[in-house]
């Protein structure tokens, strides 16, 4: 059973009704249209389900165009239009729309226009007819396109970061997706490696990284530190997205590369040049030659992507290869691209915090989460389920010694997980489970937040065997049912309850 999209807003009809009467479509505003109506605009105009545009959107660039101004791979706007040597979805967008390259490259509604274009348009080579159209987890196939990915691994990375915030919900520039469920229909991409998992194939130079290769057209095989030493760490920010930025270091066109990847939202690693290999990242010989480039999902101008698990993760990262190298651990070591001779670059950019960071370098100063806690389905006396949900030690991912698992019914029947909160406040939520292809594809997480319940999404048929945040909530002190499970959803699978962890 899939998500059904409701009928388009009161508003899109009218303005359909305007384009009917007048029989051409109308110009766009000389100035920039606030996003929701121009999101509405776009979904109506090319029949694409607005959610979903939102989080594509979203997942490429956190609905910022950027002045115009290109990302590393050369996409242009909040829908993150492309062109470069392979891939040509903004030349694309501007065949579909009618509109100028220029116009789709610095103007969001344009831009947002065009890339609902390109999506319808991928959407119409899979044969979507209008009733599947409407279900928005039968475009997932659409989206994998959308991104340009080298390889099937990730097509099914990016599309899944799509379909992650749906289940999420999201809101920005005053533009909101309220959660839902979707199952997505992922098609051959099934049969894919799932990147967001635990690492099948993991990195032999920083074990907890995946291990992706960049294509050779995009390093100098070598021999370090035979060959030279390493003595440096060189941070950098990607100007684009997790999957994306892979996904152009495979491209023999790029001609650059980095040996490290960090998402954004949970801090996953993904190692793309081996240590001892040269990765063109610095835009210096000779700081190439001696030292590991890391690049961090995002964007300079926009402080959203950088987040305290990138932050830690890739201190994480920095202080093992610190530490492996014999790196001392200090800024005259561990610089910014902006900060090797002759760069032309400027990340990390003023909204990197390089306190925070060196700070978690180190394991100097106060650093949070003040206070965390995990509880585990086993955990005495702090979780609860009905004698519906059954346990099982099936799965490899599992947190713990064993999980729980029961089939969706009409009615909530929740696990609950318990947790004594030390004072009111804000504290961050993240969920553990096993995945895999016969586990729910929209499992209801109930968050029992200050002010009432709120519930989100979780597709458990990837990404498992890690910790995957599902957003921040605010609760009251006390002890009291932080987190359930619910059966009540249209997704299919059994859903599993395995373990949260709350941190402050």
């Amino acid at each position: 059973m899939t998500f059904a999209r409701t009928r388009l807003a009161a508003l899109v009809a009218t303005a359909l009704a305007a384009l009917l009467v007048t029989g051409a479509p109308p110009a766009l505003a000389a100035k920039e249209a606030p996003l929701p109506a121009a999101f509405d605009r776009a979904a109506a105009e090319h029949d694409v389900p607005r959610d979903l545009l939102v989080a594509l959107g979203y997942a490429e660039t956190h609905l910022d165009g950027h002045q115009g101004k290109p990302s590393a791979s050369n996409g242009y706007g909040l829908m993150h239009l492309v062109s470069n040597p392979t891939s040509h979805t903004l030349e694309k967008a501007a065949e579909l729309t009618k509109l100028p390259v220029a116009e789709l490259r610095s103007d969001d509604e344009a831009n947002i226009l065009g890339g609902a274009a390109v999506l319808r348009a991928y959407a119409d080579e899979l044969g979507l007819d209008e009733t599947a159209r409407k279900d928005a987890g039968r475009w997932y196939q659409a989206v994998a396109k959308y991104g340009n990915a080298s390889s099937p691994e990730l097509a099914r990375l990016y599309a899944d970061a799509v379909y992650e915030l749906l289940g999420l919900g999201l809101e920005a520039r005053g533009v909101t997706v309220k959660a839902q469920e979707v199952t997505a229909d992922r098609g051959a991409y099934a049969k894919a490696r799932d990147l967001n998992a635990q690492a099948e194939v993991q990195s032999t130079d920083y074990p907890p990284a995946a291990w992706v290769a960049a294509s050779s057209s995009n390093y100098t095989a070598s021999s370090r530190e035979s060959s030279y030493a390493i003595d440096r760490v060189v941070i950098h920010v990607t100007q684009g997205s997790y999957a994306g930025t892979i996904s152009w270091f495979q491209n023999p066109s790029a001609q650059v590369s980095a040996h490290y990847v960090i998402k954004s939202s949970n801090g996953a690693v993904t190692q793309m040049v081996r240590d001892k290999d040269v990765a063109w990242h610095a835009g210096n010989w000779n700081y190439n030659t001696r030292s590991i480039g890391i690049e961090h999902e995002g964007f300079v101008s926009d402080a959203s992507w950088f987040t305290d698990a990138m932050y830690r993760a890739s201190a994480a990262l920095t202080r093992y290869m610190c530490d492996k190298y014999g790196i001392p651990k200090d800024r005259t070591h561990i610089i910014g691209h902006n900060q090797v001779p002759g760069a032309t670059h400027t990340d990390p950019g003023s909204h990197w915090n390089w306190t925070t960071y060196m700070n978690y370098v180190t394991g100097g100063g106060t650093t949070p989460p003040s206070w965390t806690t995990t509880v585990d389905n086993a955990t005495a006396g702090q979780f609860t389920a009905s004698a519906n949900w059954g346990t099982s030690s099936y799965s490899s991912q599992r947190n713990g010694a064993d999980y729980r698992f029961a089939t969706p019914v009409s009615s909530s029947d929740a696990a609950w997980f318990q947790a004594d909160i030390p004072s009111a406040g804000t504290y961050k939520v993240e969920v553990w489970y096993p995945a895999d292809a016969g586990y729910n594809s929209s499992a209801p997480y109930i968050v029992a937040a200050t002010g009432g319940n709120q519930t989100v999404y979780v597709d458990q048929r990837s990404g498992g065997g890690a910790w995957r945040t599902i957003g921040s909530f605010s609760f009251a002190a006390g002890t009291q049912n932080v987190v359930g499970v619910s059966r009540w959803t249209a997704g299919t699978g059994y859903v599993i309850a395995d373990a949260v962890r709350i941190s402050r």
